[in-house]
């Protein structure tokens, strides 16, 4: 089954280079962008079954063999991540047309939004499956590049410069990225991450110490995580609706996955876990703090997003095995449930006319539906039992409490905290946007008159179209937000299944072996 490594990458590539051959046929274009990313999760999938199985699966691209050529490798938990992002781009890909369709545009010309789109996607899974440090560099690279253009769309001034601020930082942490894997390789010969274990355990602590601190600053900003995110909350609000959804799901959390990768494989038990924890308490406690401070649903879910990130450190500085599953599982949850909530954001804005909280209320009566589409993943990234933010936060918990350290004890009281703080600006939205009288100047329930559009789109032929004003939601962008609030309580329901892949992972992870074994299994040179 290894000849399914390199579809994630290859197929939204492939279907890149199709929706621009497709110019001027919008239809086609989108048939295109939902098989390749049906067929992407159904992939993904099964990478996923294969490698629970059968251990991590590896290809050595163009048939170069390791570690002269690249390679691509699907672990447990590379595999995971692949389902995740996969069936979260799918959804949010179904949103993005529903809008457009609504709209009358797909606030892009359509032939950058697709291609571009997909791209995003390859980016993301091909980070994912990384064998090497230039590879993910190149992951990196290919997010940045496609990430820029949607985070554009439309040319305003606002969102123009949101996306100068973006490039700058992210370029900032890729030549930090770059400058680490040019260390990497004077220092030891070699970039491929299995070769990378032995040869960096014979560093002199002090050079490894070097090197594990560059990555962890270059990963940290991408991540956003303390005092490294101050980017974040001004880049993405300004960005259309799906765009926003995709890139406070996915692209923080590839920043994660490189630091659980680089943590566990090539610096195990390093000097910087004391670190990881304080960055993690505080990433958790200023995030939310500023969440709390907000007057806009966009910019307040940015912070939670921020904050949030801290929960995923927490697990990863305490080193072991139900900290690390945890945190796993919880990157897992957090995917899926960030995501819905700036999908709901979208409808918000469109069904109220803005998402500033004071221009906002009423719409638990004004549209019931979009009350439930919002609350129900409010409860679960709260962590209000038995949601799978609950669960994840339980298990940190008792990883805290079992490693016992006044470090340790310091992020169970902080995690604490932050889940009631976590609450509390939820609740703070569903007041004041949700439950009390509406705003004057929204619009009532079977009202045409326009509603909140996508910044720059002019459609003065479907004024008297209910979908287009806000008045009706599109059905796409329901049913898109309701699969993805669907999905999150499903990660409830199997969360003991997914607790023991993440488990699974953690192990591997933690041991080594399984990943050195597969792509040298006859011993690394």
């Amino acid at each position: 089954m290894t000849w399914l490594v390199p579809l994630p990458v290859v197929m939204p590539l492939l279907g890149a280079a199709l929706t621009l051959l497709l110019v001027g046929r919008p239809r086609a274009q989108r048939w295109v962008s939902l098989t390749v990313l049906t067929a992407t999760v159904a992939v993904a999938a099964t990478l996923l079954v294969r490698s629970s199985v059968d251990g991590p699966l590896v290809v050595e691209v163009g048939g170069w063999v390791a570690p002269l050529g690249i390679v691509l490798v699907a672990d447990q938990l590379a595999a995971l991540m692949l389902v995740v992002s996969a069936a979260v781009t799918l959804c949010v890909l179904v949103y993005s047309i529903g809008q457009g369709t609504a709209d009358g545009n797909e606030e892009t010309p359509l032939a950058v939004y697709h291609p571009t789109y997909l791209v995003l996607t390859a980016g993301v899974c091909n980070a994912f499956l990384s064998g090497d440090l230039f590879n993910l560099y190149v992951g990196f690279e290919i997010l940045l590049v496609a990430s820029y253009v949607l985070l554009t769309l439309g040319s305003t001034e606002t969102r123009i410069r949101a996306g100068t601020t973006y490039v700058v930082v992210s370029l900032l942490s890729s030549l930090i990225f770059l400058v680490a894997i040019g260390l990497v390789y004077a220092a030891t010969g070699t970039l491929n991450l299995a070769q990378l274990v032995d040869r960096l355990d014979a560093l002199p602590d002090d050079i490894r110490l070097m090197l594990q601190g560059m990555l962890l600053l270059a990963f940290g900003i991408k991540a956003a995580v303390f005092p490294l995110s101050a980017w974040l909350p001004d880049s993405y609000p300004t960005a259309p609706a799906p765009v926003t959804a995709v890139f406070a799901g996915l692209l923080t959390k590839v920043g994660v996955y490189a630091i659980i990768r680089t943590e566990t494989l090539l610096f195990p038990g390093g000097r910087t876990a004391d670190l990881l924890l304080v960055v993690a308490a505080l990433t958790m406690v200023v995030g939310i703090l500023g969440a709390v401070a907000q007057s806009d649903v966009k910019r307040l879910l940015s912070f939670t997003l921020i904050s949030h990130i801290g929960y995923m450190l927490f697990g990863v500085g305490l080193s072991t095995s139900l900290g690390l599953s945890a945190a796993i599982f919880y990157v897992v949850h957090h995917i899926t449930i960030q995501t819905t909530l700036f999908l709901a954001a979208g409808l918000v804005e469109r069904r109220g006319g803005s998402t500033a909280l004071d221009r906002l209320g009423g719409l638990a009566r004004l549209s019931p539906l979009l009350a439930v589409l919002f609350f129900l993943p409010a409860l679960n990234l709260a962590g209000i039992p038995p949601f799978s933010g609950f669960l994840g936060k339980l298990g940190l918990v008792q990883a805290g409490v079992d490693d016992g350290s006044p470090l340790a004890w310091t992020l169970v009281v902080g995690g604490l905290l932050t889940s009631l703080l976590t609450l509390y600006a939820i609740a703070r939205v569903w007041n004041l946007a949700f439950w009390r009288a509406p705003h004057p100047d929204m619009p009532a329930a079977g009202d045409t008159a326009p509603a909140a559009r996508t910044e720059g789109a002019e459609q003065p032929h479907r004024e008297a179209d209910p979908e287009a004003s806000g008045a009706v939601l599109p059905r796409l962008m329901i049913g898109s937000t309701a699969a993805l609030v669907v999905l999150g309580l499903a990660l409830t329901v199997v969360a003991g299944p997914l607790f023991d892949i993440s488990t699974d992972a953690a192990d591997d992870l933690l041991r080594r072996t399984p990943y050195v074994e597969a792509v040298f299994p006859d011993g690394a040179p």
